[in-house]
């Protein structure tokens, strides 16, 4: 299933992430958890390139997001998947 504009999948944070996201914290004073890579947050699809790539607006546990770009689908740091069904 390809991604479509306002699906909501879950990104895992990569290094790269998780390191911008507390430097940018740190430049502009925003106060919340710390993030690292591995963790998981739930990401909004806001643009997609006809296949399975996205760009994603990541939710953060504070209040602020990030905005992953260009992102494919997978398992592991830097990729999103489908939430699963309950």
């Amino acid at each position: 299933m390809q991604p479509t504009i306002g699906r909501i999948v879950h990104y895992t944070l990569n290094d790269t992430d998780a390191n911008l996201i507390q430097q940018r914290r740190t430049t502009d004073g925003t106060i919340a958890n710390t993030t690292s890579e591995g963790q998981t947050y739930p990401a909004t699809v806001v643009r997609t390139f006809g296949g399975e790539a996205a760009n994603l607006q990541v939710h953060l546990d504070g209040p602020d997001t990030y905005w992953a770009t260009s992102r494919t689908p997978g398992e592991g740091p830097g990729h999103w998947a489908w939430p699963a069904r309950v």
